[in-house]
């Protein structure tokens, strides 16, 4: 691993590192905030991006680091697909491929070599970040932004034992009923969609899987909302489940970086809360 850059920011440290990635096998890049003070009690915050995006977009637009400097969070946003894998195809649209590796593991060829970011997320970056530094692998959370809210809430659900806390950011619900879903899953995983529920927020709470108090933020003017986030299913299917979870329809806001970092103090609080 090394060091990008860093820079002193709310008296913190904003770092950027690189790895080699035996999951992907490529290079990935990771962005880490850590507090003034960080110590091995130090609680964690994954953030997950979305499609198009690198680790880059929301430390540069989301306005994190302040509100982790004031709770005392450390704040770790990894890429969203592996880089320079030389796949054919890979950098023709923005939803599939380079940017968009949708937090799965894929098992279709070409992609299932390289196209393994939700063990990389779960397993691989977590072994390195908790050997690298100093935080508290006890106390940890996850959220994430579009895709990156499907893959939060997905992994959140599925290691309840691990994540103590969980929100998202006008998240894909549910991709095997939207057509970003449908393509990635179709692509990553094959046409048979057997597989494809294990990656479905929606499916997965149907199926039993809990986790602690969901926040969810949604702006009621997101050109994406109707078809492609589906946000009415994941509150019908935590009703249904007894799964606790609070969805904040925002009057107004679209599905860019303003109406997260708007609201990125709240969820910062909220993990803070359920971590320390």
């Amino acid at each position: 691993m090394q060091a990008v850059q860093e820079q002193k920011s709310f008296g913190g440290t904003q770092g950027v590192y690189e790895h080699a990635s035996k999951e992907t096998g490529t290079n990935m890049r990771f962005a880490i905030y850590q507090p003034h003070g960080v110590n091995a009690q130090t609680p964690v915050l994954w953030y997950l991006s979305g499609l198009t995006c690198t680790e880059d977009n929301v430390m540069v637009k989301g306005g994190f680091q302040q509100h982790c400097a004031e709770h005392g969070v450390a704040f770790i946003a990894p890429d969203t697909s592996p880089r320079g894998a030389n796949i054919d195809g890979e950098d023709e649209s923005y939803d599939f491929g380079t940017g968009a590796g949708f937090y799965v593991d894929a098992t279709e060829s070409p992609w299932s070599k390289n196209y393994r970011m939700y063990s990389y997320i779960t397993q691989e970056l977590p072994e390195l970040i908790f050997s690298s530094f100093d935080l508290n692998r006890d106390s940890q959370g996850i959220t994430g932004h579009s895709m990156g809210g499907h893959g939060a809430l997905t992994i959140g659900l599925k290691h309840a034992d691990v994540y103590k806390s969980v929100s998202a950011f006008s998240p894909i619900c549910a991709p095997t009923q939207c057509p970003w879903g449908n393509k990635a899953l179709t692509g990553y995983l094959g046409s048979d969609n057997a597989s494809w529920s294990d990656y479905d927020t929606v499916e997965l709470i149907k199926s039993g899987k809990k986790t602690s108090h969901i926040l969810v933020d949604q702006g009621d003017a997101d050109n994406f909302l109707v078809e492609q986030l589906k946000t009415e299913l994941l509150q019908t299917a935590c009703d249904e489940a007894g799964q606790a979870v609070k969805i904040r329809m925002q009057p107004g806001y679209d599905h860019s970086y303003f109406f997260i970092a708007t609201f990125a103090g709240d969820h910062v609080a909220h993990h803070a809360k359920l971590l320390k």
